[in-house]
């Protein structure tokens, strides 16, 4: 897997028709004949559940909370939505809100939600076995469910490999006009960025930034499949995607995506510097969560061998646990080195990120 501790992914679900369902309690039946006090429902009355607010809604998260619910008759209840729209709504509720669970696929949008104070921590033995350290929270108030590499995508037909190296060479006169990206709107592209902060420091971050925009072959539109698609259509010649696009692609149900994604190359950048950019998705157990415990176990279930194997093979995200099996398309690309940084840090930088891809005119 990724030389640094490789990564894995997961995720989303179950969706629930209407708001999110609460415990409810049946009616205390008589003790008995003459007894007029009423007793306390049993536990196997109380409805068990776990309620989820999403910003990822993949396929295979909806077959992992079934899965989870046969298991252990907890009930995922899901809500869909942006993720700065889910935080403003936790805002809003406060402790009314029967959000349990807060799921995402940035680690900048996760350390906003911490930050913000709507997280608690998850602890959990089996959690940490599944999940290696630098893919949690420092303080476990997020854990990581996968990881997906943002990559330089090729051209097979017209770009040989050998000719690729680093982010910073897409600046470079040699891809002028040739370079493909979605826009700058993209938290992708400004977590991106907000590596190179991290990294290299804010003016090394803008001047990569300008170099990009001098060499894009066309204004920022679509998402990463549609780079794809125009590499194939001749628009571009490399782009910048998320490994797991690569993946969906190529085993697609339309013949045409297919086409497209065996058409295109996947190359690791600044294996011999800083590494290749990493984002995490993950889950945080909310502030005031009515159902901690079956969040807890929720988390449990989604880290395990089981689920992240499935979460790789139905997704094309790197999984946290390293105990999953990749499908043959991952272990094709072979492993490589990712950056070394603090998720929370994309959050830290993304306001000057935004700055700097305004300064520089990255629509």
């Amino acid at each position: 897997m990724l030389k640094r501790k490789i990564f894995a992914p997961l995720l989303t679900g179950v969706i629930a028709a209407g708001l999110l369902a609460g415990c409810g309690a049946d009616k205390a039946s008589e003790a008995g004949a003459g007894n007029t006090e009423k007793t306390k429902p049993s536990a196997q009355a109380v409805e068990q559940v776990v309620n989820i607010y999403s910003a990822r809604s993949y396929d295979v998260d909806a077959l992992l909370y079934k899965k989870f619910t046969e298991e252990t008759g907890i009930k995922v209840n899901v809500i869909d939505g942006k993720a700065e729209e889910l935080i403003e709504r936790m805002k809003r509720e406060g402790e009314s809100t029967q959000a349990d669970l807060f799921l995402t696929v940035d680690g900048g949008v996760l350390n906003n939600a911490k930050q913000a104070g709507l997280l608690q921590p998850a602890t959990s033995e089996t959690i940490d076995q599944n999940v290696p350290k630098e893919l949690r929270d420092p303080e476990n108030q997020w854990i990581g469910l996968s990881t997906r590499a943002r990559v330089i995508v090729y051209s097979k037909d017209r770009v040989k490999p050998e000719r690729l190296s680093t982010y910073e060479d897409l600046t470079s006169p040699a891809w002028k006009g040739k370079v493909l990206v979605r826009p700058s709107s993209s938290l992708y592209n400004q977590s991106l960025l907000s590596s190179f902060i991290e990294l290299n420091g804010e003016e090394k971050a803008e001047e990569w930034s300008k170099g990009l925009v001098a060499n894009l072959a066309r204004t920022p539109e679509g998402n990463d499949r549609d780079q794809a698609k125009a590499i194939v259509a001749g628009v571009g010649d490399v782009a910048l995607m998320n490994t797991y696009y690569v993946g969906l692609l190529i085993n697609s149900d339309d013949p045409e995506e297919v086409k497209v994604g065996q058409s295109i190359g996947v190359f690791f950048p600044n294996q011999e510097t800083t590494g290749t950019h990493v984002n995490i998705s993950g889950a945080g157990v909310t502030k005031y969560s009515k159902n901690k415990d079956n969040a807890v176990k929720l988390i449990e279930f989604l880290t395990g061998t089981e689920a992240q194997t499935m979460v790789t093979n139905e997704n094309y995200e790197f999984p946290v646990n390293a105990k999953a099996e990749l499908p043959e398309l991952l272990k094709s690309w072979g492993t490589f080195k990712t950056q070394q940084i603090d998720f929370n840090t994309l959050g830290v930088h993304n306001a000057k990120a935004i700055e700097i891809i305004n300064k520089t005119g990255w629509k």
